[in-house]
């Protein structure tokens, strides 16, 4: 028999000069990034929450607090891979991941398939179990007004149970 969990994460930060714009561990070119104690990645963070509440382990403020200095300027992609083997070590496995970035600036999807691949790498999955897509606030919100970029993710996590 196979249990199934599924979460669903969400991160916003706010873009601001002289900042890398990273999403998904790929940096875009823009002439602002986002806003964080860590590198800020919006991507990485809304699929490691959406990893962690399918097993009900919290979100990454728990685990990577931006009280903690330790995760000041912290790699995404390394906290996701601590994130996954927390899944791992309780004997669940990522599924897919799907996620939808909202920004109306730089364009996203000359970068997908970096960031799926750079995503499927830290979470030992194949680049088909990663879905990344973007679209627009059509110009409304902080989002529409390019003053930040948004992140939903939704994660499916499999285990195997010997009862």
């Amino acid at each position: 028999m196979i249990s199934l969990r599924i979460g669903n994460g969400y991160d916003l930060h706010r873009l601001v000069p002289r900042r890398p714009l990273i999403l998904g561990g790929v940096t875009l070119p823009h002439d602002r990034g986002l806003l964080g104690h860590s590198d800020a990645d919006a991507l990485t963070h809304a699929i490691m929450d959406a990893l962690l509440g399918a097993i009900a382990l919290g979100d990454i403020g728990h685990y990577f607090p931006p009280s903690d200095p330790q995760w000041a300027g912290a790699d995404s992609i390394l906290l996701l891979e601590k994130v996954v083997a927390l899944i791992t070590e309780r004997g669940w496995r990522v599924e897919n991941v799907d996620a939808v970035i909202l920004a109306e600036q730089p364009k996203m999807k000359p970068h997908l398939l970096a960031m799926r691949e750079r995503l499927s790498q830290a979470m030992d999955v194949t680049v088909e179990q990663v879905s990344i897509k973007a679209t627009t606030n059509e110009g409304m919100d902080a989002v529409g007004q390019q003053e930040a970029i948004a992140v939903y993710a939704v994660a499916l996590l499999a285990k195997l149970n010997n009862d």
